[in-house]
């Protein structure tokens, strides 16, 4: 846990020069994230900031009664605690643990302090903010006008682009809070993929079994929010194009 070189597995610190990345590594601790765990709150203080290596993480949005709905998720291609990147001290929704891993961490502090450089940490993260939150526009877009089958696709395939393998570790009830459906549409919708060989659903394992077909199948939801990723971040297009 005290290695650094793991770093370089988020695009946002791996596409740092060397001079910046090395003053960042001075603060960075690499911590363990656990499935469904709540890293931080709507409404209280960010007191760190997290850039996921081989961890994803929902940004979750909760209503008075309740109901929650994921609107965004960030894995190895950004940061958790955009809103330190635009000078505000407290984030608007939860951040719960979509995928276990690892992550680095680093103070609130320590990263306004790299921030005020206006260096190219600045302009990373911005660029990340910008593509994030058009993330967040086309999942609310596609839980509004899609079937449950298609957002369920789309979720996939995020995943995977924030993921080493073809696998993701996640219980159905989780999957239908972080979509914001009935347990019984996600697993209706789950049914259908595994009956055209798409997936395969088992404990809480989802297996991508035909990625390419899972490609033709989901909405054009994915594509933008991939095409706006590629074009802002254009460290990650090698992998995502």
């Amino acid at each position: 846990m005290s290695e650094r070189a793991g770093y370089h597995q988020n695009f946002l610190l791996a596409a740092l020069p060397p001079a910046d990345s090395k003053r960042l590594a001075a603060g960075l601790k690499l911590v363990k994230l656990s499935l469904g765990t709540t890293i931080y709150k709507a409404g209280t203080p960010l007191a760190h900031a997290y850039f996921p290596t081989t961890s994803i993480v929902s940004l979750v949005s909760e209503m008075p009664n309740g109901d929650t709905a994921e609107i965004a998720i960030t894995g190895n291609d950004g940061m958790i605690g955009t809103p330190l990147i635009m000078g505000a001290a407290k984030s608007p929704n939860d951040a719960i643990v979509q995928c276990a891993g690892v992550a680095y961490r680093i103070t609130a502090r320590a990263l306004r302090t790299e921030l005020d450089r206006n260096g190219a940490l600045r302009n990373l993260t911005l660029h990340y903010a910008q593509a994030l939150m058009t993330q967040m526009t086309q999942t609310v877009v596609c839980n509004r006008h899609h079937p449950v089958a298609q957002q369920l696709c789309r979720w996939l395939l995020l995943s995977l682009d924030r993921l080493p393998s073809n696998v993701v570790l996640m219980t159905d009830g989780l999957v239908a809070n972080m979509l914001g459906v009935r347990l019984r549409g996600v697993m209706t919708a789950a049914g259908k993929l595994e009956a055209e060989g798409i997936i395969t659903y088992r404990d809480g394992r989802i297996t991508v079994l035909n990625r390419a077909k899972m490609e033709k199948r989901v909405c054009a939801c994915y594509k933008l929010v991939r095409d706006e990723e590629i074009r802002l971040l254009p460290q990650k297009s090698g992998l995502l194009a």
